[in-house]
């Protein structure tokens, strides 16, 4: 079996960083260049990450920009832009150096007040010409800074929704960075990934939309956990809540058994994929056992009540079936 692991994050040489900086510093206001990075330095950068995806068992990730740096809310919106095109062609060499260990997630040039129409050319390019298998989508990409963008059942997002459906990519709800004093970018991805999931259920998204493929971050933000309270205000709706759910995919960024079991067991394994962020938020010890609290194989494993196929679809087909990964490599037609 081959262990999928469709929410990771790029890690890049310091030279990405120093773009960045540099594009923030200027404000664009020198001609743009492209990032200069060797082969060498982007493969010292990976070093440590590849071992520890070998240590987590895990042997193939979809690699998207690490969001709290793509600084949606920058202005002038060119510098986002140039940031963006510059992240995602880093990933795919990376996907070109490791092609049967990475797999690209591209981000977008998100603003906050500018339509998804003008951000669906990156999408294409990223698709078509650097073969990506799927998108990063920041529902707030004003990251807190004001309330300008509707939330992800609005009609707003309709020329995004039209392209993935168009090119059949999954997209990878995940907010990024967070302009507020009151709460760390950490709550405010749960917060904002939660608020998606309400307002799409509370749409005619899917109606009109009926193969758009949308996988909710860290296993649904709150939204899972706290599924009574919204079957309990549900009730003028023709679908149950928890069945409406399902229309839905989730990671399971998760990093404790009994918020694991109650994920899988809420919106059903066919609906779950293995998810890490190997390496990030979760590459810590746990206090209790000293290991990694990201190292979620043996964790899954441990679920006594999952089948074999059960275990089978979280680690695997339920990722190749929604990214269009194909077969693996060697295995029978």
């Amino acid at each position: 079996m081959t262990v999928i692991d469709v929410h990771a994050h790029v890690t890049a040489p310091a030279e990405l960083g120093n773009y960045r900086a540099g594009l923030l510093a200027s404000r664009g206001g020198h001609t743009r260049s492209p990032l200069k990075v060797s082969d060498e330095r982007i493969e010292g950068s990976l070093k440590a990450h590849l071992t520890e995806m070998t240590h987590h068992q895990i042997d193939l990730q979809l690699i998207s920009p690490r969001p709290y740096t793509v600084m949606h809310w920058a202005k002038p919106e060119k510098i986002v832009r140039w940031y963006t095109e510059e992240t995602n062609n880093l990933i795919a060499r990376e996907c070109q150096l490791h092609p049967n260990t990475f797999k690209g997630v591209c981000t977008l040039p998100q603003a906050p007040g500018v339509s998804p129409k003008f951000w669906v050319d990156e999408l294409e390019r990223c698709v078509k010409d650097l073969g990506f298998v799927g998108v990063q989508i920041n529902p707030d990409p004003a990251e807190m800074g004001d309330d300008s963008t509707p939330a992800m059942g609005d009609e707003y997002w309709y020329p995004l929704y039209e392209k993935m459906v168009e090119l059949n990519v999954p997209g990878l709800v995940h907010s990024a960075g967070c302009q507020s004093e009151r709460l760390i970018f950490h709550l405010h991805f749960i917060n904002e990934e939660s608020i998606a999931i309400m307002s799409l259920l509370d749409s005619d998204v899917f109606e009109i939309f009926p193969s758009l493929k949308l996988v909710i971050s860290h296993g649904g933000g709150a939204i899972p956990y706290q599924i009574g309270r919204f079957m309990a205000q549900w009730e003028s709706h023709d679908e149950r809540f928890d069945h409406a759910l399902r229309k839905l995919y989730f990671d399971t960024c998760l990093y404790t058994k009994r918020s694991m079991e109650l994920l899988l067991d809420t919106v059903g394994v066919d609906r779950c994929m293995f998810g890490t962020e190997v390496p990030g938020a979760g590459s810590h010890a746990h206090p209790d056992t000293g290991l990694p609290m990201d190292d979620l194989v043996p964790l899954i494993k441990s679920i006594d009540w999952l089948t074999d196929e059960d275990r089978y679809k979280i680690f695997e087909g339920n990722a190749r079936s929604l990214y269009s990964l194909g077969a693996p490599v060697g295995a029978m037609a």
